[in-house]
C-alpha cells in the first residue's frame, strides 16, 4: 500500500473538517460527523490520532493548520503527519484506505480529448487557435 498517496487522498477530508471545526475537531462526537466530506475528516482524524485529549504531533499540526486555513505549507505539514502514521501502523493504513471513497475513474480517449472526473465550472478549450469572448 503506497501510504504516501494515501496520506493526500485523506487531505481534501482532513482539510475540510479542520476548516470546519478548527482545533477542535478531534473533540466532535461520532453523531456530529454525518456523512459529508467534513464528517468523514472528523472520522479519520479522530481514527488516527483520538479523541480531545490526544497530544503528539498530530494535535499540534491540526491546530496550526486550523490557525492558517488553506495554507499549503501547513496543508502538507498535517499530510506528512498523517503519512507518518499511516506508515507506523499498516493495518490502521488498510482501515483509513477503507474509509476513502474510490476516486472516479474517468477515460478520455483520441486527439484533444477531454475528460472531467467530478464537475468541471471552468472552461475546457480544444482546438487550434480557439478564442474566448466575454461579453462586456
Amino acid at each position: 500500500m503506497d501510504v504516501a498517496a494515501l496520506a493526500g487522498d485523506v487531505m481534501p477530508y482532513v482539510s475540510a473538517a479542520v476548516s470546519a471545526y478548527g482545533g477542535a475537531v478531534l473533540a466532535k462526537t461520532q453523531e456530529a460527523a454525518a456523512q459529508s466530506t467534513v464528517g468523514l475528516g472528523t472520522r479519520i482524524l479522530r481514527r488516527l490520532f483520538g479523541g480531545a485529549d490526544a497530544v503528539g504531533a498530530g494535535p499540534a499540526a491540526i491546530e496550526e493548520l486550523a490557525a492558517h486555513p488553506g495554507d499549503a505549507d501547513y496543508v502538507a505539514a498535517l499530510r506528512l503527519v498523517i503519512r507518518r502514521a499511516l506508515e507506523a501502523e499498516p493495518g490502521l493504513a488498510a482501515e483509513i484506505a477503507a474509509m476513502v471513497p474510490a476516486a472516479p475513474s474517468v477515460t478520455a480517449s483520441g486527439e484533444r480529448s477531454v475528460a472531467v472526473g467530478g464537475t468541471n465550472a471552468g472552461l475546457i478549450i480544444t482546438g487550434d487557435e480557439a478564442k474566448v469572448e466575454y461579453p462586456r
